[in-house]
């Protein structure tokens, strides 16, 4: 028998230089933009119930959890598959490639989060969720370059490069 391991785990120790598999029974990522807009509208309130001006950025590390829900995950022959959780963890490298984007002009403070969308193993970079079909249209967000997502023949691909955008169109409203 299988040996269960419940336990709460933040989303740095859940994706820090982590590789899942999406097992080929899941469905396709089909979150639309009402989930995406209802995942950030609820980041948005946990963080600014515990904000304040004042507060340095390290006490950051000190406001409340959000509970993202369960993420149950496999591991057969050393791979970890995702079992439950992969519409939501799919979401979150969306949002973290959209912040590490965001993030490459500045000059001044920033916060490295690459490590939580790849992770590296004998000097071979991969996504932290590793879906072949996947690949191409991941890399053209992370690297900013054009790529076909309306027509992709990948419904997932499709929804990838549509939920990217209402997280742009999310951070840029007035």
């Amino acid at each position: 028998m299988s040996k269960i391991d419940a336990r709460a785990k933040s989303i740095q120790e859940t994706l820090h230089n982590a590789k899942y598999g999406i097992d080929y029974y899941q469905r396709e990522y089909k979150w639309e933009t009402k989930n995406i807009k209802e995942l950030l509208e609820d980041l948005e309130t946990k963080f600014s119930d515990n904000y304040d001006a004042n507060h340095e950025p390290r006490e950051v590390e000190n406001y409340d959890n959000y509970f993202l829900g369960s993420v149950v995950i496999s591991n057969k022959e050393g791979k970890k598959s995702i079992i439950d959780g992969q519409q939501r963890l799919t979401s979150l490298t969306l949002l973290l490639i959209y912040l590490h984007n965001i993030q490459k002009d500045r000059t001044g403070r920033t916060v490295n989060v690459s490590e939580l969308i790849f992770s590296e193993k004998y000097g071979n970079k991969d996504f932290n969720l590793f879906v072949e079909e996947r690949m191409e249209g991941m890399e053209a967000l992370f690297n900013e370059i054009q790529f076909e997502f309306e027509n992709h023949e990948v419904e997932s691909v499709r929804n990838i490069g549509a939920r990217f955008e209402d997280i742009k169109a999310y951070f840029q409203r007035s």
